[in-house]
């Protein structure tokens, strides 16, 4: 039976979900890789398509242990693996360290609620001397934001409803600047390689925001409602692990 949730989701992302696949290198029979906060899309698809060879999903979960799911796929066989569920930011992740050449962070870091510097750490453990780390999330100074912003009638984090009764999904809790994104991947020992945000879609209402910004000589660059980051791990470990703009004394 095919799951509505999950073809909802697909509809909704499809953008940014291809964007992001487009930020990766090809992989080999060899190439392991780990997706935090996996709907299965992207794991899927890293296997069957671009080739790598183990693609290891994991979820955010109070509870720790492993999940085993199933990814519907027109034309192919399903897709299933198990999935690893635990705290991304207190728990040390399941895995040894330099387990990976890739992992994945996308939509994740605007949910975490007490240790975002927590997780970052933990990738760069995780990953392999040189290893690739993608992260995607929400731009809160986007062209939309700003434009919210200054309507005063609308918050300008691009999600910020709490769920409603019976949905334990946690709300955006703190969305970033693209500055705040690479300070807090310098911190915890990865060296930027890209950065661009993109507009999305029925965002166009904003678009007047360029105007005011340029008139009144403000930045211009990464005002896309979508932040999408390549970083490499750095030898010499974490640097900062509770930078100032992100954690109270």
């Amino acid at each position: 039976m095919p799951d509505a949730g999950a073809a909802t989701y697909l509809a909704e992302h499809i953008r940014r979900l291809v964007r992001t696949l487009a930020m990766l290198p090809l992989g080999t029979p060899e190439t392991r890789a780990l997706e935090l906060g996996s709907y299965l899309q992207m794991a899927a698809t890293m296997e069957r398509v671009l080739g790598y060879g183990s693609v290891r999903p994991a979820y955010y979960g109070a509870d720790a242990g492993i999940d085993t799911k199933t990814l519907l796929i027109k034309g192919q066989s399903p897709f299933r693996s198990e999935i690893d569920v635990f705290d991304a930011e207190v728990d040390t992740y399941p895995y040894a360290d330099g387990s990976f050449d890739v992992v994945l962070c996308c939509e994740l870091i605007e949910h975490l609620i007490h240790d975002p510097m927590h997780m970052l750490v933990e990738c760069w453990r995780v990953l392999k001397g040189n290893g690739l780390f993608v992260l995607t999330t929400p731009n809160t100074v986007s062209l939309s934001s700003v434009a919210a912003a200054l309507n005063g009638r609308h918050n300008p984090q691009v999600f910020s409803r709490y769920p409603a009764k019976g949905n334990q999904d946690i709300p955006h809790v703190r969305e970033y600047t693209p500055f705040e994104i690479v300070q807090a991947l310098q911190s915890a020992g990865f060296e930027i390689q890209t950065l661009i945000t993109e507009r999305m879609p029925k965002c166009e209402h904003a678009t007047w925001v360029i105007d005011l910004l340029r008139q009144n000589k403000f930045e211009t660059s990464l005002r896309g409602e979508q932040i999408y980051c390549l970083s490499r791990k750095r030898s010499g470990g974490v640097l900062e692990r509770f930078p100032a703009f992100l954690y109270s004394s």
